[in-house]
């Protein structure tokens, strides 16, 4: 599958850069470059892209609102930010964005990045049923970069204020929004919500540690700290792991 791309930015330097850096190290196509929001949202009506590559600073439509338009489409192209605004990249979090790049442009970036779009191209190939939880995906933020993780690949999450911390194999991430929004996205059969500020993956329990109150403390692959079951939720684990 030869995916399609669209490219809106405003300077015709950086334009012509990227479509250079996406035809030298991609199969994908780019099927029109536009340097206003407008007239690209009306392309995007009527033409239909797997990729939207989209500065956040262009004329008549900026870059976010065209996201958020782009966010209502039956068919949702993914969408990768090229900027130089670092102050928009928990907005781009939130409209599902599959990473933020910050300008100048990073060649090997662009590869890494590249790679993974028609990565994930493939993975739909044949199509899967949705309910197929390996499948899907979340984006978690460090050092204002978007990692597209796979959902079954987070081991826990400790709500922090209005942002929650989740935790993988590769180390500690950001989800911003509460831990009850994420568990609204993780799957029943695999995530375990232990405590108020705490959410488990039973696969990657490691150790079951009685605790005062004849409850229990739990040790988590890839985590340091030990993670509490409220007694509110103890009768709940105790079916769950089978003690």
């Amino acid at each position: 599958m030869r995916l399609n791309a669209l490219i809106v930015e405003d300077e015709y330097l950086a334009r012509e850069e990227l479509t250079y850096l996406v035809e030298k190290h991609s199969t994908i196509n780019i099927v029109a470059a536009f340097d206003d929001g407008l007239d690209a949202f009306k392309f995007l009506q009527s033409n239909k892209v797997d990729i939207v590559f989209l500065d956040i600073n262009v004329p008549s439509i900026d870059g976010m609102l065209l996201a958020r338009n782009i966010a209502q489409f039956s068919h949702k192209p993914q969408i990768v930010f090229t900027t130089a605004y670092k102050e928009y990249a928990v907005d781009a979090f939130e409209l599902e964005a599959v990473d933020y790049l910050l300008k100048p442009l990073n060649e090997q970036r662009i590869i890494g990045l590249l790679a993974k779009l028609q990565a994930r191209a493939q993975e739909k190939e044949p199509p899967q049923i949705a309910t197929n939880t390996r499948s899907q995906s979340i984006n978690l933020m460090l050092n204002n970069h978007i990692h597209v993780t796979a959902i079954h690949d987070i081991c826990c999450a400790i709500a922090h204020e209005k942002v929650t911390h989740v935790y993988t194999a590769e180390g500690c991430f950001v989800a911003p929004m509460t831990i009850s929004e994420l568990m609204l996205r993780l799957p029943v059969s695999d995530f375990f919500r232990c405590h108020r500020s705490y959410c488990i993956n039973i696969n990657n329990v490691k150790e079951i540690i009685p605790w005062v109150n004849s409850t229990y403390m739990i040790k988590m692959d890839h985590v340091d700290q030990q993670i509490p079951v409220s007694r509110s939720n103890l009768k709940a684990f105790r079916s769950l792991m089978q003690l």
